[in-house]
């Protein structure tokens, strides 16, 4: 690093903003820095909000990972809050910044600018949002705001609009105390990143934990009604004592807009890899900002916490010169709902459809640790692989303990460009109260391995109908007699247990191609082996019949 003292200035105090300027003082003890943020705090834990609201986390100093006194002692940041930059003045190297406690304003100078704004809530405009029982939560005093509502209004009914990460976080942290929750969500799925296949088990349990589901529907209007609301949803009326807003964000850019800066279509400003706009000396990270795709390089929008983190260290490492490039956001994230968790990392099926990918996938289900070992449960994964290699592109998995530590390994491999090969040999961790000798990560690539060596064919829930409507087919069920008797049977399917398959196998027609389910799929494959090497033509139905009766029992409650 060399002698001259260097100015930056970086707007915005959360995620990416101080995270750069922690990183650039690490880097440079000579450098002056300046942060503004327009809020009262900086460097507060959005993600932990929701649980304040709930009082799982109870005090509010919990929030706030540095106070301006306590991040300028670390870090000898000059740390300005209630100060919002309106105006960038490229040519002269200057912002002009708004005292929010008086409204004057005052100009700033730079030989760096960092812009770290962040995104706004999505408030659409229809009748009645303004009203003091809506709510958005994205910081602090929103935060503050929504809890005293539940604290001292102690409403009865909620409505959260959206069914993404914040939606379902308050749902379930509202519903700790005591409120009947109803999520509103515009497509046919809540979670966004996963696939519908997999977010009906997320449905499922929103369900059993007395959540209401309106899928497919809109919020259209909201009136007041004596002290309550009523609100219009896709043309129903539903009454209740508050909204919280959660359909998504929107970058909050106008301000670099105005700057001549270069935006996408939804006005997230373009970057280069080293976080640089198209305007010299002005760079910019977090959730303002378009990201490259890793797997796919596509541009996108995916407004994560840990990439702003990530883009903090690196535009810090850039303006002392060391050339640090960001290489692309994945999308790995981890959700609490309730007593489930649901994670994801790499492309989904539908953005895979969407590229027109040649790929394939599997569904497995194993125990998160040995199941002789108490307390064993059960995890459904969706692993999508690219056909021709088998390269690992994504991974959805939901659970209840270890589904983080799994997917965690998948964000690993996609980044290391691994296959279902490499997954078969990963030595993983393995002790009876933490995993098993074959790991489900192992068991996935297992699968994958199997499937593309043509040791197996597979068909998923899609294929089912097209299988019942095969006139040479035979459908067949390898569960115990017990297993259909307790659970039931999909209609067409006949039962021969997998352990009396070799004595019954006169009972299958081998012209016919035998189309075979068990519990989870497993037993199915053991099947198929045993068939194919006589001879029969199989194909066996990943995710078996516990995956069928989720997808069927949220078909029946969304009719």
């Amino acid at each position: 690093m060399n002698d001259s003292k260097k100015k930056v200035v970086i707007v915005g105090g959360v995620a990416g903003g101080a995270s750069a300027a922690a990183r650039l003082r690490r880097l440079d003890e000579n450098a002056e820095i300046v942060m503004f943020e327009k809020g009262e705090f900086i460097s507060f834990a959005n993600c932990g909000l929701p649980y304040y609201v709930s009082g799982e986390i109870k005090e509010q100093s919990a929030l706030t990972l540095q106070t301006p006194k306590s991040f300028n002692a670390r870090f000898n940041v000059d740390v300005r809050i209630l100060s919002e930059v309106i105006a960038i003045n490229p040519d002269v190297k200057k912002v002009t910044v708004k005292k929010v406690v008086d409204g004057t304003t005052y100009e700033e100078s730079y030989d760096e600018l960092v812009l770290s704004m962040g995104a706004d809530p999505i408030r659409p405009n229809i009748k009645g949002i303004e009203s003091n029982k809506v709510f958005t939560i994205r910081n602090i005093p929103d935060t503050l705001r929504l809890k005293e509502y539940v604290d001292y209004k102690k409403p009865q009914r909620a409505v959260v609009v959206g069914g993404g990460f914040i939606g379902l976080e308050i749902a379930e942290n509202i519903k700790a105390v005591g409120v009947d929750v109803t999520i509103v969500e515009m497509s046919n799925q809540v979670i966004a990143p996963i696939d519908y296949d997999m977010a009906a088990e997320v449905h499922c349990h929103l369900r059993s934990k007395g959540v209401k589901l309106m899928l497919n529907s809109a919020l259209e209007e909201i009136e007041e009604k004596d002290n309550a609301l009523e609100v219009t949803i896709s043309g129903r009326k539903v009454e209740t004592d508050m909204v919280v807003m959660a359909i998504g964000v929107k970058p909050e850019s106008k301000m670099a807009i105005e700057a001549g800066i270069e935006v996408n279509s939804r006005g997230a400003i373009k970057v280069d890899s080293h976080m640089r706009t198209n305007i010299k000396n002005i760079y910019a990270i977090g959730d303002v900002i378009e990201i490259t795709n890793f797997i796919t390089k596509e541009k996108s929008y995916v407004p994560l916490a840990g990439p702003a983190n990530k883009q903090g260290r690196i535009v810090a490492d850039n303006i002392c010169g060391l050339g640090t490039v960001y290489t692309g956001t994945q999308g790995s994230s981890v959700m609490k709902v309730f007593d489930i968790t649901v994670a994801s990392t790499g492309l989904n099926e539908k953005e895979a459809k969407r590229q027109v990918l040649d790929y394939g996938k599997v569904y497995t289900y194993s125990a998160n640790h040995a199941t002789y070992y108490p307390g064993a449960s059960m995890m459904a994964i969706k692993t999508i692989y690219e056909k021709k290699t088998g390269k690992i592109l994504g991974a959805q998995i939901v659970g209840r303990d270890g589904v983080d530590k799994r997917c965690d390994v998948y964000a690993v491999a996609i980044r290391a460009n691994m296959t279902a090969y490499d997954l078969t040999n990963l030595e993983l961790c393995y002790a009876p109260p933490y995993g098993s000798a074959k790991d489900p990560v192992n068991m996935a690539g297992y699968v994958i391995e199997n499937t593309l060596t043509g040791k197996v064919e597979h068909i998923c829930w899609e294929d089912l109908e097209a299988a019942k409507a095969d006139e040479n087919g035979i459908l067949l069920d390898v569960r115990t007699e017990a297993e259909v008797a307790n659970a039931g049977i999909i209609d067409g399917f006949i039962n021969i247990p997998v352990d009396n398959l070799r004595a019954r196998i006169s009972e299958l027609d081998k012209s016919k191609t035998i189309y075979i389910t068990c519990q989870i799929g497993l037993r199915g494959y053991i099947a198929a082996r045993i068939l194919s090497q006589l001879g029969y033509k199989c194909k066996n139905f990943s995710g078996g019949y516990r995956f069928y009766k989720i997808l069927e029992a949220d078909k029946n409650a969304n009719n």
